[in-house]
């Protein structure tokens, strides 16, 4: 069992030891130092917060401890109940709210559950204001307040609705468009919000939808994590009902991955590459993505006659990054679309509703676009920490051997070669390194992550 306390919040598999697991002692804990980092930026007056969380089993659980440890601190709630990632970061902007929990751990396993954390702009909190609610989590002695300053629940509302409104509103949406190309769409949503939201946002563009796991129970019908390998059920089911393509969504709807017709791979990586391609036909700018993304994306964005930038891992960065340089879309290769005309969070509503307009304004087939793009293949494989793996002593080794390469150690170590690169870095949310390769071919980019892999034992001595 696991607990993982880091800047982006808290995370950990549910029940067990206290400090050692995500238990309601951690959860009110963890949210009490939350509330009184929010009250101390407020002046002293009654703070809102927006929670919201997706479909996992212990959601319901969680979702009252930390409503009603807020009320406790004296915070005002604003509860919209079963809500994606993406949606309750608009209900913190649309409701002009203090900030927002989201209670969601993404892409991993069911027994897992975490809060995220947000500030008044709807957006995750930076690298300072995490290590702040760290310290306040584990020194404060926490002073709750009196019956007569307890905090109330504004509103339960749901929002989704709402979100998918504002997606239909974007002038870069062509709805009409959409719906004339009458898109036969199979929907995988691994049973949590997604099943919910994706097919009500594809009934408005006139999409014929077939659900597939789409029963937001917390019973995940496969690895959540939208990955090839856990694909093949949509996969076959897009060729079956002969489908123009298949959409998955993790369980907060922050991650998008599509399906082609013939039940290939779009590939996750090419999910913002085709979305950023779109958006830069319109209106030319700069786009950034993290490290550890495709290099589809630069070649694209230098196309349009834009430039590309790298950022840390991680969507706090990456959008501290396209703050700087006026990005017009960004993201990361994971399927995360941020388009900040919408706002500045991965919104798998937005990416669906604006690959939907590109891939009907091109008039083409999912295959057809694909291959409009550069030839780039990932590697994604990872190490299970154990105490003999020295993470530190593994990035300065690795560092060292390829000096003479092109290597960034803004996040971990990457090197960049030629006609391919790796990066090698510590996960923030799961005990492991990442080893990312990126080639010309599938086989080149799984010789890179098994030669960097075998260094790596080498050097821990595994």
């Amino acid at each position: 069992m696991t607990l993982i306390k880091s800047i982006s919040g808290i995370r950990g598999t549910v029940g067990g030891a206290c400090g050692e697991n995500l238990t309601p002692v951690d959860i009110a804990k963890f949210t009490a130092a939350y509330a009184r980092f929010i009250n101390s930026r407020c002046d002293g007056k009654r703070i809102k917060i927006v929670i919201g969380r997706d479909a996992r089993i212990s959601g319901e659980m969680v979702e009252k401890i930390v409503e009603g440890t807020l009320l406790g601190c004296g915070a005002d709630v604003i509860n919209t109940g079963l809500c994606t990632t993406p949606g309750t970061e608009m209900a913190v902007i649309t409701h002009k709210a203090d900030g927002g929990i989201i209670i969601t751990a993404s892409h991993n396993p069911k027994q897992w559950n975490a809060l995220k954390l947000l500030n008044s702009h709807g957006e995750f909190l930076n690298a300072e204001e995490g290590h702040r609610i760290l310290e306040l989590a584990e020194n404060e002695e926490f002073d709750f307040k009196t019956v007569d300053e307890i905090g109330k629940v504004v509103a339960k509302e749901d929002f989704n609705t709402e979100h998918i409104k504002q997606v239909l509103k974007l002038s870069a949406v062509d709805v009409e468009a959409v719906r004339k190309r009458r898109f036969k769409v199979v929907v995988d949503a691994v049973n949590s919000i997604g099943g919910v939201v994706i097919p009500a946002l594809l009934r408005e563009l006139g999409c014929e939808v077939i659900e597939l796991n789409c029963l937001p129970n917390g019973e995940f019908a496969h690895n959540p994590e939208p990955l090839p390998e856990n694909l093949t059920e949509i996969s076959s089911v897009v060729v079956r009902e002969k489908a123009d393509l298949g959409i998955v969504v993790d369980p907060d709807v922050d991650r998008l991955a599509f399906v082609s017709e013939d039940g290939s791979m779009f590939v996750e990586e090419y999910t913002l590459v085709a979305v950023a391609d779109y958006i830069l036909s319109l209106n030319q700018g700069n786009t950034v993505s993290n490290l550890s993304s495709s290099r589809a994306l630069r070649d694209v964005t230098e196309k349009h006659g834009g430039k590309y930038y790298a950022s840390a891992v991680g969507e706090v960065n990456v959008v501290a990054k396209m703050k700087e340089v006026g990005a017009v879309i960004g993201g990361e290769g994971n399927g995360g679309v941020i388009y900040p005309e919408l706002h500045y969070g991965r919104d798998a509503l937005v990416g669906t509703a604006l690959f939907l307009t590109y891939l009907a304004k091109r008039n083409m087939t999912m295959t057809q676009l694909r291959a409009t793009y550069p030839a780039y293949f990932a590697s994604k494989n990872k190490i299970e920490l154990t105490p003999a793996i020295d993470v530190d002593k593994v990035l300065v080794e690795i560092k060292s051997r390829y000096s003479n390469e092109n290597v960034n150690d803004t996040d971990g170590v990457k090197i960049d070669f030629a006609d391919s690169w790796v990066h090698l870095r510590k996960s923030n949310t799961e005990p492991i390194i990442r080893i990312y390769t990126e080639a010309h071919t599938m086989d080149e980019a799984d010789a890179l992550a098994k030669k960097f892999i075998n260094e790596i034992k080498s050097i821990c001595q595994l």
